[in-house]
């Protein structure tokens, strides 16, 4: 659909995202009806990093008429007004949502001019923790900016008390407060870590309450480990899909930028909320416990969480083998800016058929990869067995070959990301087709 370009007022502007979310789609298309709507705008914000000082110009992705967050089912079929405030051309991309047409914009949908807004359908496959984000298109972008997160709820009920999104963040500040994008050199600057927005978060909870906890790290080049201490912290998802539930190695969660993990905790004191970017420690928050409403005994453990259907078993020794190296300009890797399907896919696969990719860092930094359209299995280094849970994003020492594994269901042609943990670094993307 074409974008509809707009003169009115900033109110009307908004009332007519509001009115387009509860229509039909644009122009007198025909298509399925939604079972949900969703009015995204990406807009100027501020946000308030300095105590005591004047908040901080940023850009974000926001949700119309959704206060509390933005909650939607598995199996919705949804339908999505963006507007783009921002003065360069933009488009959401959705992480998390497998086969998801309307994902990834750069594989023929051309980004939103300014002050335009398109109307779309996009199918929520499965239930989990998801992220929408326009950061991919991030050489255009003159202020650092943060995504959505989005929440996928299972068709059944999930036997937990609370379900609350924890978004870290890690922004650059400038001497003058100023806040710098990726990409840039990061000269004079000073790291910040923020949890949903704020420097010291607090969350408040009842004792032996059973809280899910979706963990997103939200930075665009640290690898982060987070901690709640005096907790025992359950894995119960990784990247929006179930895993088999694990006990986070000391109670801390290691996250590449942009991977998710669904925690289960049951709350027994107060305490502090650790995060660790690899050269210090420092608190970020903390959860507060108090005797209010007070179960008399934890809760028994957790079963897993509903499957979303992904396949039990993948067939390895049957399956199309590939090597990616990550982050190579002389091997198809570009900038989003310039990307383009008439390049050469990284690989193409037949649909129904198990991919194994032998995904390659050769350079001297660590380097995180993202899939797009499949999540996938991290083997054992023999390839005789897997981890016990799904990804979608994997961080990848310098040097180290990771093998992953997926099962190409998704027909279409998918991106793939590569970025260094160098604030400096640009963001680079592929393609690989599924036919």
């Amino acid at each position: 659909m074409k974008p509809r370009i707009f003169g009115p007022s900033r109110r009307e502007v908004l009332a007519g995202l509001a009115a387009s979310a509860a229509g039909l789609l644009g122009g007198g298309a025909t298509a399925p009806a939604a079972t949900a709507q969703l009015a995204l705008l990406a807009r100027p914000a501020m946000l308030g990093l300095r105590p005591g000082q004047p908040a901080t110009p940023i850009w974000e992705l926001a949700a119309v008429s959704h206060t509390r967050g933005v909650h939607l089912k598995r199996g919705d079929r949804c339908e999505v007004v963006f507007r783009n405030d921002l003065p360069v051309p933009l488009a959401p991309v959705w992480y998390g949502t497998n086969g998801a047409a309307a994902a990834d914009p750069l594989r023929g949908r051309a980004p939103i001019a300014p002050d335009a807004t398109e109307t779309s359908l996009i199918s929520i496959p499965n239930a989990g923790t998801l992220l929408a984000d326009f950061r991919l298109f991030e050489d255009g972008l003159k202020q650092p900016a943060r995504p959505l997160p989005i929440i996928a709820e299972e068709t059944s009920r999930v036997a937990t008390d609370r379900d609350e999104v924890l978004l870290i963040e890690e922004w650059r500040l400038r001497p003058d407060g100023t806040a710098l994008p990726p990409g840039r050199d990061p000269k004079d600057t000073t790291p910040l870590f923020t949890l949903n927005g704020q420097t010291s978060f607090e969350l408040s909870a009842a004792a032996n309450e059973r809280l899910r906890l979706r963990f997103i790290n939200g930075s665009q080049r640290s690898v982060l480990a987070i901690k709640l201490e005096s907790h025992e912290v359950r894995v119960m998802a990784l990247d929006g899909q179930p895993a088999e539930p694990f006990p986070a190695r000391n109670g801390a969660l290691v996250l590449a930028p942009g991977a998710r993990a669904d925690a289960f905790v049951d709350t027994a004191t107060s305490a502090a909320f650790v995060l660790h970017d690899g050269k210090e420690a420092r608190s970020i928050g903390r959860l507060v416990v108090s005797g209010a409403r007070e179960r008399p005994a934890p809760l028994v453990p957790p079963q897993p969480l509903p499957s979303n259907g992904l396949p039990e078993k993948l067939d390895l020794r049957g399956a199309l083998r590939f090597d990616v190296a990550l982050g190579a300009p002389d091997v198809g890797w570009t900038r989003s800016g310039t990307f383009s399907t008439a390049s050469e896919p990284a690989f193409r696969a037949k649909t129904g058929r198990t991919v194994v990719l032998a995904v390659k860092n050769p350079g001297p930094v660590t380097n995180v990869f993202h899939l797009h359209g499949h999540h996938f299995r991290l083997l054992d280094r023999l390839d005789d067995g897997w981890k016990p849970y799904w990804l979608d994003t994997l961080a990848i020492e310098p040097g180290q070959i990771q093998r992953i594994a997926f099962a190409a269901t998704s027909p279409g042609r998918w991106l793939i990301e590569s970025v260094v943990t160098d604030w400096a670094a640009p963001r680079l993307v592929r393609w690989y087709a599924v036919e």
